[in-house]
């Protein structure tokens, strides 16, 4: 996919970002700032912010950072957040461009992001923005959704390609929460 990031578009997808899981995520704090700084980024962009909680009634809510930043929070049991029936439908249909970050990347977010492409959007998956327990399952997650025909991006990818240019209204307030 040769196209940039377009944030009219765009929806961004926090995937799982529990509070109780990300101790366990290998570099979990790193992978958290980059999707709160892509979530501020979007808010102030007007692109619309979805979380998903994986069982919350046994992982626990977000992490209350991600939460407050999201537009809206689907509760799910597949891990897959497109199986889920109020998934798609919470999506705007003028908005193809799915940028995905979240946990474990080799399960939900992997399968997450397979659906998706199965549904027909442009997915870009967020390498700095997603975390699994073992570096290697996250690895082996990119690689695996790149060749399924996922674009991976990184946080800062996003945001520069959303603003487009440094005359941008946006392009000071958004240059200070990626320094």
């Amino acid at each position: 996919m040769a196209e940039l990031c377009d944030a009219a578009r765009s929806v961004l997808i926090l995937v799982d970002f529990q509070e109780a899981l990300l101790p366990s995520i290998h570099e979990g704090e790193a992978a958290l700032e980059r999707a709160i700084v892509l979530a501020r980024a979007a808010s102030e962009l007007g692109v619309p912010v979805v979380g998903t909680e994986q069982n919350p009634d046994g992982l626990g809510p977000n992490h209350p950072r991600i939460r407050q930043l999201c537009d809206r929070t689907i509760t799910k049991t597949h891990f897959a957040a497109t199986s889920q029936p109020d998934f798609l439908t919470c999506l705007d249909p003028q908005r193809d461009e799915l940028i995905v970050a979240g946990c474990e990347a080799h399960v939900c977010v992997l399968q997450t992001v397979l659906g998706l492409l199965a549904h027909g959007y442009r997915v870009r998956l967020v390498a700095d923005g997603i975390g699994s327990r073992r570096a290697s399952d996250r690895e082996v997650a990119i690689a695996r959704a790149s060749a399924a025909g996922a674009t991976v991006v990184t946080s800062e990818m996003v945001i520069f390609e959303w603003l487009r240019h440094s005359d941008h209204a946006a392009f000071r307030s958004l240059l200070k929460l990626v320094k």
